[in-house]
């Protein structure tokens, strides 16, 4: 049974690599195949069709991501560096490629091609992202951290669309630092100024 285990999580990080590298429709089991050394029959066992592969890595990246969220909530009250530690999580995976762009984040860009079950996975990362930055947003601006120009939530989507747009800006430029220094401009403004005795 940890034969099955294995496959089917080496299946899903190969699907994973090939939609970073061209999206939905930028692979087929066959290279699946190729990559993880299977016959495209044994894909089928674990995942009878492209649909049920891509929704379950969708849903498993969620659970992954709500995972870390709440890791870093165990481990660090500060909302200010909770954000630093989110934006932190993604540059070092851009810096060392290990993970050079959130797939719920290319997956969105293609929305209106996906099949439904995989868009109504997409979107529910996007709430439970958005829902946790609104909370840290929220937490921070109580405690006067953050000066906020907008609602919480407001600033929560904006924050997740910089470090998505940086992600494309540092895949655009062939240059990891950019993420950095969009993210860090994005942090600054949401902080509020010190106030001087």
């Amino acid at each position: 049974m940890g034969n099955l285990s294995t496959t089917s999580d080496d299946i899903l990080a190969c699907a994973r690599s090939l939609i970073v590298a061209g999206g939905y429709n930028g692979f087929s089991y066959a290279d699946i195949a190729d990559v993880v050394g299977i016959r495209k029959a044994s894909i089928h066992h674990h995942f009878p069709s492209k649909v049920d592969l891509v929704r379950t890595l969708v849903a498993r990246y969620r659970e992954e991501a709500e995972a870390r969220m709440a890791n870093v909530e165990l481990h660090e009250s500060d909302p200010l560096e909770q954000l630093r530690i989110y934006a932190g999580y993604w540059e070092a995976c851009i810096a060392d490629a290990s993970a050079p762009f959130c797939i719920c984040a290319l997956l969105a860009s293609e929305l209106p091609v996906l099949p439904e079950e995989v868009g109504l996975e997409v979107r529910a990362h996007f709430r439970s992202l958005s829902a946790w930055l609104t909370s840290v947003l929220e937490r921070g601006a109580r405690h006067g951290q953050f000066q906020l120009m907008s609602t919480p939530r407001a600033e929560a989507e904006a924050f997740m669309a910089t470090v998505h747009g940086a992600m494309l800006s540092a895949r655009a430029y062939g240059d990891p630092k950019i993420f950095g220094v969009v993210t860090g401009s994005a942090l600054e403004r949401l902080r509020a100024p010190k106030i001087r005795p």
